[in-house]
């Protein structure tokens, strides 16, 4: 009798089959959630890639598509992580991770929310259209939530060229990041009504409704870009100024150069009298006003004669009023972080107060409390806030002042323009962030805000990058980082308010209503099933 060994099963067992599918139709989502937010940080400088976005929309789309709320919150998660930890990662320059990592997944776990509700209405008929408010929804939450917000991150920011940017003009920052989401997830929904075709082979699919839409909602805002281009106009309506940034330099990269105040004042008067010296020499042209950057003097030249009699000196120097970003205390004893506007015949006058601090920096909320966690919080600062907006009549010029991190902000930007700025200044110090890709993220901010309201910016920062912006978004000079520089240009001067200065916050209020009313529907089509089920 001959023993016969058992038959060895297959390496591809029917019933391992379908386990392994189960199993990567399980997890793929997580991975092209992770890749969609790793893409959509891709597309923010210092690379320019603005025709990235709606892929990584689409991707996360797809990704969320159909999902139930807890899947949608923590694929929503999983996206906002893989984005947001590596676009904030200058925020733990110089104070290690635990900062950086923790303002990450606060902001990640807000549009996490996002993530669900876009599942939610995923489910609805023309989805790509809810979908894309509920995303405006969430951005307008996290630019106002917590701590006064922190809007960093805004789809909007990541388009400072491209088709879509013209959008800018005709809605601001929340209409220009609808029409980029509502591409993507047009994208998404042609995509998913493909997948159908291909597994039914029923090509009929390819020719209801819902395909029309889908492709509608990807090429209708392309189109509308480029239909809107020729409103952004560039050209000098009050005639042109002639403008000076000055950038001075720090002696140090890091929080350090809070150390060496008086040679950072110093820095810029020495740049400022370079410049003299070649209008003396007939080398340059005089210009009719200078912009100094934020804390060009963090000495208080109301109290101390020698940073005053400096910075007096410089403004005689090139004879033009200059505008001094200065660390002060007012009479009430509160810190300020200042603008003053400097004649360099009456001294200082005007002055503008910057009204959107920035949390954990500029103030520490809570300071008792999260001091527990880390003993940087003692770093931060205690200024207090402005109150209004204010515009400098600069030589006949009238510039609107925007402080650094308040050019994230909507209606810090808006503010000044209807109190009549010609020209916008963003007046900066990101000398605490060293080399790294801050300076470059909010550069494309100013560039947005020019093409939003119809302005040239100007941006002199202490270490780089300066620069002059035209009222297209196009960058006309810009300097290097951490070197000491001077930008002279002829600039024009505009006081026609796009329809974005004009609308104010109503495109946004009604984008937002769009994603609550996509979100309400979807409440009422899962009750009513309910109630049929029943």
């Amino acid at each position: 009798m001959t023993a016969t060994a058992p038959p060895v099963a297959p390496s591809d067992e029917p019933d391992a089959q379908p386990a392994r599918r189960s199993y990567l139709r399980r997890f793929a989502p997580v991975v092209l959630a992770a890749i969609a937010g790793l893409l959509l940080y891709v597309t923010f400088p210092p690379r320019e890639l603005p025709w990235l976005a709606p892929l990584s929309l689409a991707l996360f789309g797809i990704a969320v598509h159909g999902r139930r709320l807890r899947a949608g919150f923590g694929l929503g998660l999983v996206f906002a992580l893989a984005y947001l930890v590596p676009l904030l990662s200058w925020t733990g320059v110089d104070v290690g991770p635990l900062p950086w990592l923790a303002l990450a997944a606060a902001e990640a776990l807000i549009l996490a929310f996002a993530g669900m509700g876009i599942a939610y209405v995923s489910k609805l008929p023309l989805w790509p259209l809810w979908a894309s408010g509920v995303w405006i929804a969430d951005e307008a939450l996290r630019a106002r939530f917590p701590f006064g917000g922190f809007p960093w991150g805004k789809v909007a920011f990541g388009q400072p060229s491209g088709v879509f940017l013209p959008l800018a003009s005709l809605g601001g920052t929340p209409l220009l990041g609808f029409a980029v989401v509502l591409c993507g997830f047009g994208l998404a929904a042609l995509a998913l009504r493909v997948k159908k075709v291909r597994a039914s082979g029923d090509v009929r699919v390819l020719r209801d409704r819902g395909v029309a839409a889908a492709a509608a909602f990807t090429v209708a805002p392309m189109i509308a870009g480029a239909a809107a281009m020729p409103l952004v106009a560039t050209g000098a309506e009050a005639g042109t100024a002639r403008v000076a940034l000055i950038q001075g330099n720090v002696p140090r990269m890091g929080l350090d150069f809070n150390a060496q105040r008086r040679a950072v004042l110093d820095y810029h008067v020495r740049e400022t009298m370079k410049l003299a010296a070649k209008i003396k020499a007939g080398t340059v042209k005089k210009p009719d006003l200078v912009l100094w950057p934020e804390n060009s003097s963090d000495i208080d030249p109301y109290v101390n004669m020698d940073a005053y009699e400096e910075i007096q000196k410089a403004a005689e120097a090139v004879d033009a009023p200059i505008s001094v970003g200065a660390v002060v205390t007012d009479k009430n004893g509160d810190a300020r972080n200042q603008l003053i506007l400097w004649d360099p015949k009456t001294g200082p006058g005007a002055t503008y107060n910057k009204r959107h601090l920035q949390p954990f920096g500029e103030y520490m909320p809570y300071r008792s409390f999260f001091r527990i966690f880390s003993k940087d919080v003692d770093r931060a600062g205690s200024f207090v806030p402005g109150k209004k907006a204010v515009v400098f009549d600069m030589a006949g010029t009238k510039i609107g002042n925007v402080t650094c991190y308040e050019a994230a902000f909507d209606d810090v930007v808006r503010d000044q323009v209807d109190e009549g700025a010609q020209i916008l200044s963003v007046p900066s110090n990101n000398a605490t962030f060293e080399r790294s890709q801050m300076t470059y993220q909010q550069l494309a901010m100013d560039r947005v805000r020019a093409v939003e309201h119809g302005r040239a910016v100007m941006v002199p920062v202490t270490s780089g990058v300066s620069a002059v912006i035209r009222p297209d978004g196009s960058i006309a000079q810009k300097t290097g980082m951490f070197e000491a520089d001077t930008l002279v240009a002829d600039v024009p001067k505009r006081t026609t308010k796009t329809l974005a200065t004009r609308a104010g916050v109503w495109p946004e209020a009604l984008l937002v209503a769009l994603g609550v009313g996509g979100l309400a529907w979807a409440v009422v089509r899962s009750r009513r099933g309910r109630g049929r089920a029943a």
